[in-house]
């Protein structure tokens, strides 16, 4: 019995270990998106992603972008997201090598956080959260000319709600009037 009961713990706690490192809160002026970043798949990614918020880069980043089926006129791929960065602040890590969803098996799903880039070997800080499924953004997909999609990372699994709050702001194109404050992003502990 004695055995069972401390496989038992140990179990519990090594699986409670595990979580709250790859479980993040970014807290907004508007409310928390809590997200899991999936280390074992897009670990370079992930890493980049990771040693920003440890320096705290994004304390007093924002929300800055919204698009929306509504105001992207002139883009045959539509896709709908919210992107943050910090503004005014150099990215001092250098950029990081693409990670494409055929490389790390996953996906622009509702809820998916990934990294935003110009080209391919750009990827710096900026990131965004996809609203409703994005397969074009995916690597194959039309929503990039080269085809390479971007770098999916991590999901979220509370704070939805607030997502879709940010990205009903009113716009001007798709530059939010009104910028949501990213206070802080954090590990769980």
């Amino acid at each position: 019995m004695r055995t069972i009961l401390s496989f038992f713990l140990f179990a519990v706690l090594t699986s409670c270990s595990s979580v709250s490192k790859n479980h993040y809160v970014i807290e907004t002026e508007v409310g928390d998106i809590t997200f899991e970043v999936y280390q074992d798949k897009a670990p370079i990614t992930v890493g980049n992603f990771i040693k920003y918020v440890d320096q705290a880069e994004f304390d007093g980043a924002y929300f800055y972008r919204v698009v929306r089926l509504d105001n992207q006129p002139v883009n045959p791929v539509k896709i709908e997201v919210i992107q943050g960065d910090f503004t005014g602040k150099e990215h001092y890590f250098p950029v990081i090598a693409h990670e494409t969803t055929l490389e790390t098996g996953l996906t622009h799903k509702n809820g998916t956080i990934s990294m935003g880039r110009f080209d391919v070997g750009t990827t710096a800080a900026e990131f965004f959260i996809c609203i409703n499924d994005q397969p074009e953004l995916n690597y194959g997909g039309k929503r990039n000319p080269d085809g390479q999609g971007f770098a999916a990372f991590g999901q979220v699994i509370d704070g939805m709600d607030v997502v879709l709050k940010i990205q009903a702001g009113e716009t001007d194109s798709q530059i939010l009037k009104k910028k949501i404050e990213i206070k802080r992003i954090y590990a769980i502990k």
